[in-house]
């Protein structure tokens, strides 16, 4: 038989959302709202944060564990939002929540009564390194149907 008679089988259908290890990676409308969730976040840091009432918001160790909470939030959401899966995926919850904790931080130095703190920032990183383990979590608890 040659190759103009031969009858060509259709490829199986992959959705257009596929990750790594053919794993579905979620909707574009859950990206998006994961999306404004850490833009409205860090938004958010930045107009309540240069209030009078956050200076001692939180007293220590409570404003580390704050810090790690807020930011796993802003991590799970950045990543969500990346689309990614795997590897991908922890690199953008990290990345994501680090680099809203640096710019945080920064903006910190010039209010008054604030200032910059590499342990907040450490800690903004372990929140991110925290959604990045939830966001894994629940797409593998959600995959065992």
């Amino acid at each position: 038989m040659n190759s103009m008679n031969a009858i060509k089988q259709p490829e199986p259908h992959r959705p257009a959302s596929t990750g790594t290890a053919g794993t579905r990676s979620a909707s574009p409308r859950i990206r998006t709202l994961a999306g404004l969730t850490a833009l409205g976040m860090a938004l958010a840091l930045y107009v309540l944060g240069a209030q009078e009432a956050a200076q001692g918001l939180f007293r220590a160790p409570w404003d580390k564990l704050a810090h790690a909470l807020t930011f796993a939030i802003i991590g799970a959401a950045t990543g969500l939002a990346s689309g990614r899966r795997g590897w991908p995926l922890l690199a953008f919850c990290l990345l994501g929540a680090t680099a809203v904790g640096a710019l945080d931080e920064w903006h910190q130095r010039s209010l008054p009564g604030r200032s910059a703190d590499l342990l907040d920032l450490l800690a903004d990183a372990v929140g991110g390194a925290i959604g990045a383990g939830a966001l894994s979590l629940a797409f593998r608890l959600g995959g065992r149907r």
